[in-house]
Parts: C-alpha cells; structure tokens; sequence
C-alpha cells in the first residue's frame, strides 16, 4: 500500500495528475477507521470518528462561532450527512469536557443521527442537561456519567479515561482499544503542577505509554506557544492583588466556560468584602451548574440580586460578567455604549479582562476597552507586568511532555488551524517520531488502522460547514449563505451526462465544465481522468435499475472525493442528465397510456 507521508494542502501539479492513479478506497473488511468531522484545520466543532464493522465511537460534538463575514449565523457544526448514511450502524458519543467546542453539537446531532448512548464527566452531563432541557429534548436520551475510574465495552471498542488538566472541571483523555491496536485522545490539556482543581493523571499516561500506544491524537491550540504555561494558582494570586488594591466599583469579564477562573474571582471578592452580582446567561449558567456540582463553593449571602446593587456602595460590590471577547450583545459590551439596564459605568470604575482576545476577536475587543476609557474607566488587561489570565491549553513544553509520557508509534495533532496542526508535528518530529508517521490531516480525512499499523486513505468523507440560525437549527435556512460562500471559494464543477434510460446505457463520456474551480488550459489532465472516473461510476451504477436521482448521486459521490484529493478544494457538483429523445418518447408515450384513476363521486 502506497502513504502519502507529506500530506500537501496546495493543488498538485499537472505531472502529479498524470501520474498518481485515484483509488476510491484502499480499505479492508476489518480495518480501523479514524476522521474527524470537524476540529482540524480549526479551532471549534470538535468532532473525533472511530469505526470498525458496525460499530462508530464518537468523541465530542462540538460548534464553531462563526466569524464576522457570516452575518445571521449563530453556530458552524459539522456535516453529519455521513453518520446518516450509516444509520443502521451503533453509535456511542463520548464527551472530554463541557465546552462548547466540544459539546455545543449535541442538540443538533440528535435530531438527525441515531445514538445509543452519551458518556460525559460529571460537569459536563450537567452543563448538556441544562442544554438539553431548554431545548425539550431530553426525554429519550441515554446519558451516563463517567469518571477516570469508568470504562466503557462496546463490541469492538474498550474505552478507559484518565484525568487531564484544563479550563474547566472534570476534564477526561481516552484510551480506546481497537481490534487494530491502541489509540489514545489526550482531549483538551495541559501540565499544572500546581492546579486549582485536581491534578492530571502523569501515572496513568506514563504506564500507557510503557504498554504501548499505536497512535496519539493531541491537543494542537498552543503549538505554537513556547515553554510552558503560566499556572492557574499564579492567577488567583494575582487577580486577589489586584482586588485588594482597587478603591472603587469592581467588573472582571471572562470566559463563562472557565469554572475555575470564574470561582477564583468570586472567592477573591468575598476575601475583599465584595458582594458578587453575576451578568449574563451563560455565565448565570455556569455559576448554578458550579454551586449545584460543588466546584464553587460560595453561599447564597455573597451574591447580590441586580436591584440590590443600586443600594450597594461601590467598593464593596464585585461584578462578573460575559464579554472578555468584545461580543455585541454581551453584558461588557452594554456596559461599555452605556446600554445595560443596570449598570452606568462612573469615573473611578475599575475593569479587569482575566482573558486574552481569541484570534480574530482582537479588534472588537480593543473597541470595548476604547468605550471604556472613555468613560473614564480603568481598565487592566494581561501584560508582562500582570498575570491576570492563563490558557487551558499546552504550550510547547508540555505537548512534547505529553508525546514523551505516551511514546505513540503514529502521531495525529488535532483540535487546531492548520499552522498549529504544522506546529505540533515539528515538536514531534523534536521528540523522536518519524516524519512519514506524523499525519497532517483535514477534515474529512480517512485514516486506517490495521494490525498496528496506521496509513492514510485515497478515500474521505465529506465535512463540509453547516450553518445553523437561531430559528432553523437544520440549517436549510442558511443553505444560500454556504452555497455562495463555496462558490465564492472553491467554484463549481458541472458534469453533463448523455444517457440511454430504454437501454440503461451512458451514451458517451461526460463532459465536465468548471467555473471558477481551476483554469481550463492548465487542468486537462485532471478533467479528462475525472471524465473517465465519473464515466466508469455511471456505467457499473447502470448495470441495475436506478433513478436519476441515484445517478445525481452517484456522480457527486464519486467526483467530489476525487477532486478534493487532487485539489484540495470542495467545488460544488453539478450533475445535468440528459436523456435521449426516443427515450424520453417512449416514457411519454408509457405515462399517456396509463388509465387515469376516476375521482369517486361526491356523497350527496
């Protein structure tokens, strides 16, 4: 079996084209299949494929927010069309952790996928509680909570669960057994000796990387950050001092998902003889969920009500709110243009951001902290002279201590854009790991596990983006926005097709015309072999009886996967099928001489 080890994201050449023959698929009866649905080439929609026979094991069901340029879309989730294909199949869900990057999927992929179970740490079965239960979904769903003392035996899959460190409360990696060999899923990590919450499981990960690993899928985010982290407890230690030396009224915005930031702040405030008010939904959410589950561990008379706070002096008052990332309709993001029904801010105020802009937020968040000067706030952000945040994610340090503890013979980075994914592979080439078993992959990707042994497919699955709007959660109603976002991308390819349906034969070749996918002169070579693939697809689908819409599907089937391998680009395939005139005689003529059914009369 030929492996493509340098796996290139650039189109190939025209010689390329000439000399590598497409095979649809390279795999075997019992092969292991390994893809991901979305959370490569990324950072969100987490969403992690293992299927051997009859079995698929899942791991997280993420969303992605979408960026400024979709306008109306309130969620990205991957393309389940694949699962639906294989309805019949079982299917287990295993959650990491509660963020939504990896559990904001879920309400979505039960309406359309069949799935026995889900497995979930406690937090996160509370956190996907709560959001099951606003969406009336919850009766009907299997959902069990697991720790790193649970198993989980399917008929093919073992999974056990070790303890990791993150942003967030009962954070679990997966060891997954296969009939193939041994992979592990380090979910989202990092190395805290000196963690908040309990500590990472070094042993455990020590002893599988003694006992032997096939392959280690790892958590990319921070691959392209140096040395290790800054700890959580220097934090605390620094958000506490800074509290202690603030006069006037308090308002720390950060991440409603980092429970232990969030506890940290509120246990700070108390310390500073603070009430505590709480806005915005998500982090009342979370604040709830985390008194309710023990992680924060703060009585009822610390808290304020929202008409309480006008009869509160300012410097014994401490608000925690939604916002750190400069979203318009967020609690900061009122306080800031002086629209929140509560809070006017007042010269003297002071602002605290215990966050750090995510990629692409950067200039929403610096026009929030501009209204806030404004205003005559202060307002402190992290700087190399204050720690006021630390990320839930390895830096480089740490992912190459991972890759030491675990010692996997293949190496698969996920959950991260294609330059961290890139990042994260040169740190493994550092440790030891061969190139060419170090595998670069997009969504979509296939890659097989067979006797202990991992390759990389001809043959993927189609992941595209799903739009999703707060009214139309199957996202038809965004279908025009996606459509004109990959003609705008990636061009569409038409492919018309002369066929026989009296004889069920196909005339002649296709013919295949591209507008904005690849220019014509310079791609002969890569139309006329997808002429010729397409053409051998129809001829054996034609061999048995089928409808047009079969041949429709057929040809996309066949074509897309061919030209995402050769180019690297998802155009959309428009089959035309074009019927011969005796035929389309014939069937006229059949449909004339049918008897029409008589309507029955009216009762009196």
């Amino acid at each position: 079996m030929n492996v493509n080890q340098n796996r290139s994201h650039a189109p190939r050449t025209r010689q390329e084209h000439q000399t590598n023959s497409y095979n649809k698929n390279n795999t075997q009866r019992n092969d292991t299949l390994i893809y991901a649905l979305g959370g490569l080439g990324e950072v969100g929609k987490n969403m992690y494929c293992f299927e051997h026979g009859n079995e698929i094991l899942i791991v997280d069901s993420g969303v992605r927010f979408p960026e400024e340029d979709l306008l109306g879309v309130d969620y990205v989730i991957p393309d389940y069309n694949h699962l639906v294909k294989n309805n019949r199949k079982r299917k287990v869900l295993v959650i990491t952790h509660g963020h939504e990057d990896h559990i904001g999927g879920i309400p979505f992929l039960l309406k359309t996928v069949d799935i026995e179970a889900i497995y979930a740490p406690a937090f996160a079965v509370a956190l996907i509680t709560k959001k099951l239960e606003e969406r009336k979904m919850l009766r009907g769903v299997k959902l069990i909570e697991i720790s790193d003392r649970s198993s989980l035996k399917m008929h093919h899959f073992t999974c056990g669960f070790f303890n990791t460190t993150h942003s967030i409360p009962d954070s679990l990696g997966i060891l997954i057994n296969t009939p193939n060999g041994r992979v592990v899923h380090t979910g989202d990590f990092k190395f805290d000796l000196t963690p908040i919450g309990s500590n990472a499981d070094y042993q455990v990960m020590a002893y599988m990387g003694q006992i032997g690993v096939d392959l280690l899928l790892s958590d990319s985010t921070n691959s392209g950050v140096e040395d290790f982290s800054i700890s959580e407890k220097k934090v605390a230690a620094e958000i506490l001092d800074t509290m202690k030396k603030t006069e006037g009224r308090l308002i720390v915005a950060t991440f409603a998902s980092n429970v232990y930031r969030v506890a940290q702040i509120i246990e700070a405030a108390i310390a500073c003889g603070r009430k505590v008010i709480i806005f915005g939904r998500s982090m009342e959410n979370v604040v709830t969920i985390g008194r309710k589950t023990g992680k924060i561990k703060v009585g009822e008379q610390h808290f304020l009500s929202p008409e309480q706070l006008a009869y509160t002096p300012a410097n014994k008052t401490c608000i925690v709110c939604t916002g750190s990332q400069g979203e318009p309709l967020a609690a900061l993001s009122r306080i800031a243009n002086g629209t929140h029904r509560y809070i006017k801010l007042i010269p003297g105020d002071t602002v605290i951001f215990s966050s750090s802009p995510i990629p692409g937020n950067g200039a929403s968040v610096n026009q929030v902290i501009n209204k806030l000067f404004r205003a005559g706030a202060n307002v402190l952000t992290k700087s190399i002279l204050g720690n006021l945040h630390t990320t839930g994610h390895a830096s480089q340090e740490e992912q190459k201590l991972m890759l030491q503890l675990i010692k996997p013979k293949y190496f698969m980075p996920v959950h991260g854009e294609y330059k961290m994914l890139k990042q994260h592979k040169d740190t493994a080439i550092e440790t030891g790991i061969p190139s060419e078993n170090i595998f670069t992959c997009a969504n979509g990707d296939v890659l097989i596990l067979r006797n202990h042994q991992v390759f990389e497919s001809s043959w993927r699955i189609m992941a595209d983006d799903i739009y999703v709007d707060g009214n139309d959660i199957s996202g038809v109603s965004t279908a025009v926005l996606k459509d004109r976002k990959i003609l705008a991308d990636n061009g569409l390819v038409a492919v018309i097709i002369a066929i026989d349906s009296r004889e069920n034969k196909v005339l002649t070749k296709p013919v295949i015309v591209s507008r904005g996918f690849v220019f014509i002169k310079d791609s002969q070579g890569l139309l006329k072999e997808a002429e010729m693939i397409v053409y051998n697809a129809l001829n054996e689908k034609m061999q048995q009886r089928t409808t047009f819409s079969e041949l429709k599907n057929c040809v996309r089937g066949t074509l897309e996967p061919f030209l995402y391998n050769k180019t690297h680009r998802n155009p959309i395939v428009i089959p035309v099928i074009i019927n011969s005139k005796a035929a389309m005689q014939a069937l006229q003529q059949s449909r004339a001489a049918r008897p029409t059914q008589r309507r029955k009369p009216m009762p009196n």
